[in-house]
């Protein structure tokens, strides 16, 4: 059975485009995969606390010199890694923030980073252990950024995944929304044509 995790990281709760927009994305994927499984990871309702020293403690503890509240914190981390290997296809709903990702992602990223399980350092340099994915991210933004100096997202999406091993990255972008609604509306239009050709 086909597994598809959407991760929903847009600091608004409602109306949020790029969640709309994913939405519509992981329902077409669930037509071109009968009986596939969703899970929904919602980064907003179940906010992930920003690194600190208890955090990285947690990490870099040996796991059985761990205390307590080191093992809940590294048991979040890795039930997060879980659910991410256990999908097939990931959808991201990443609206641009100020040229790059919200913090929410940001933070969820750096609880799936760790290094001997998710990524590993060898004589070639860094290695991704999450690799068999087909990843797509729904990108909305106020203005157009695609191709320019102002969007720092892309290429740091494409890094950061790709070094998990996640190379198979499609980007759907819904640019120029706060342009006027004609722009707006054309936007919508062009990123349901790429969600309806996933």
């Amino acid at each position: 059975m086909t597994t598809i995790l959407q991760i929903n990281s847009a600091a608004r709760s409602q109306g949020a485009n790029s969640t709309l927009l994913a939405n519509e994305l992981t329902a077409k994927l669930q037509q071109s995969n009968p009986g596939a499984q969703v899970v929904v990871r919602n980064l907003q309702a179940e906010p992930l606390p920003h690194l600190d020293d208890t955090i990285l403690g947690a990490f870099f503890t040996p796991a059985g010199q761990r205390t307590p509240e080191q093992n809940a914190i590294a048991a979040r981390s890795e039930a997060l890694i879980a659910e991410l290997q256990a999908a097939d296809i990931v959808v991201i709903a990443a609206p641009l923030y100020n040229f790059g990702v919200s913090s929410q992602l940001k933070t969820y990223f750096d609880f799936i980073a760790r290094a001997g399980i998710t990524f590993k350092y060898g004589a070639n340099g860094a290695e991704g252990l999450v690799t068999g994915k087909k990843v797509h991210v729904v990108s909305a933004r106020g203005g157009k950024y695609v191709g320019t100096p102002g969007d720092s997202q892309t290429p740091y999406l494409k890094t950061f995944l790709g070094f998990l091993g996640m190379t198979d990255v499609n980007f759907i972008y819904a640019e120029g929304l706060n342009m006027g609604p004609d722009v707006a509306n054309a936007a919508l239009a062009g990123a349901r044509e790429a969600i309806a050709a996933a």
